[in-house]
């Protein structure tokens, strides 16, 4: 039998003809991520008694959790890590207002094809829509390879996820994984590598590829990988920081597990408080009040989320009662985003569009709920108390369906949703 995506990149890095799955392997990542924990991260690494931060060249830090600082001591942590990077000579870091870091990344061509990239985010797996092998990791690993540069893994055993047909508009991405999501369950894939694959991936874009990898954490993937293709490269060309070969699995590699979907069978799904895997197809939901709506985050912030969420918004108004926030995921989508006419299609009906960066996602600053409070959100987690409120609940939804949602004020099928000349 032929070897999986995972198998062969993790041979190439542990410098091995071949790996067997669980075997365990030495390496030493292409590049190492960390955001606003690494302050915490550096006072671990301090414990071991290293001065220096070993292979400076291969870490890369992004400020985008709580930015601008939302309080003193997220300020005293943002100052930590700007005295840490500029005493280690890392030079690789972005300041609050770059991006969130899943986005940061591929834009500064640092997920590349068959580069291994470790971060201590559990999304992390969103570089394998560019053909990585990534991955998240503790904060405590982190501080080792600040020391070591080295890591060990142990080898996955790989899913297939094979999608024919072709996703159309409203129906995206985010339908997709959370629909495979509630299938699996959110420990259905738990240390896999699942490798999406088949002709409805292969139309997708860049951006639509990133949902998928980037949400395979939420069924308990290490890592979730999209084949790299013309797209890819071209994305990279001009970006990329470093030359790159892709790696691609056998034809007849060996899968623990084949999953099958239909793309055109398709509806808008939704995810239910308080679990990511309680999906449900939009029509069992429709007619639920909302309280708030959020587009964006770094699973759903880029130009042509935004482009869909603003098809579904021009002409019309934000319900009366209804917050609506737009979230890009990087500095350089907002700015797409003002050229397009978005920002002030946003502006017109109501919404309020926040500088890049996690905010709401993860309830520190920027809409978090009160008690009794519902937001639909295109971010990628759901559970209890994330946003704000434990009393409070949150459904995950594409940004075709949390925009038509915002303008009804309630849950609302955006193949239902009337464009253009107003709610």
């Amino acid at each position: 039998m032929g070897l999986t995506f995972a198998q062969k990149v993790l041979a190439k890095k542990a410098g091995l003809s071949s790996v067997a799955v669980g075997q365990i392997v030495d390496i030493e990542p292409d590049y190492c991520m960390s955001h606003d924990n690494t302050a915490a991260i550096a006072k671990t690494f301090a414990k071991f008694g290293v001065e220096k931060v070993k292979n400076p060249e291969r870490f890369v830090i992004v400020l985008d959790h709580t930015v601008p600082a939302s309080t003193e001591e997220y300020a005293k942590g943002h100052k930590e890590i700007r005295e840490f990077v500029e005493k280690q000579g890392i030079k690789a870091f972005y300041d609050a207002g770059v991006g969130i870091c899943h986005q940061v990344l591929p834009e500064m061509g640092y997920a590349l094809p068959g580069s291994l990239i470790v971060g201590s985010d559990s999304h992390t797996t969103a570089y394998g829509a560019l053909g990585a092998f990534s991955a998240g990791v503790g904060r405590s690993e982190m501080a080792a390879l600040y020391a070591t540069s080295k890591i060990w893994l142990k080898t996955p055993a790989s899913f297939k996820v094979q999608v024919e047909g072709k996703l159309t508009e409203p129906i995206t991405s985010k339908d997709l994984v959370l629909k495979i999501i509630g299938d699996i369950g959110a420990d259905g894939a738990l240390y896999k590598s699942v490798e999406f694959a088949g002709e409805a991936v292969e139309a997708m874009s860049l951006s639509a590829r990133l949902v998928l990898s980037n949400m395979a954490a939420e069924m308990g993937a290490k890592n979730g990988y999209c084949a790299p293709d013309k797209k890819t490269f071209a994305f990279l060309e001009g970006r990329a920081v470093a030359e790159y070969t892709p790696v691609y699995p056998d034809p007849d590699a060996e899968y623990e597990r084949i999953l099958t979907y239909d793309a055109l069978q398709l509806g808008p799904q939704v995810a239910k408080p308080h679990t990511v895997d309680n999906v449900c197809p939009v029509e069992d939901v429709e007619g639920t009040k909302i309280h708030q709506a959020l587009i964006g985050t770094c699973t759903n912030g880029r130009l042509e989320d935004l482009r869909l969420a603003a098809r579904h918004l021009e002409g019309k108004k934000v319900a009366k009662g209804v917050r609506m926030l737009v979230l890009p995921a990087s500095q350089e989508i907002l700015i797409e985003a003002l050229r397009a006419g978005l920002v002030e299609i946003f502006a017109r009906a109501g919404a309020l569009v926040l500088s890049p960066g996690c905010g709401p996602c993860l309830g520190a600053h920027q809409g978090v709920l009160a008690a009794g409070e519902v937001c639909i959100s295109t971010a990628n987690r759901n559970f209890q108390g994330r946003m704000g409120s434990n009393e409070a609940a949150t459904y995950l939804a594409s940004p075709a369906t949390v925009a038509a949602s915002a303008v009804a004020g309630v849950i609302t099928d955006p193949r239902k949703a009337r464009r253009g000349g107003g709610a």
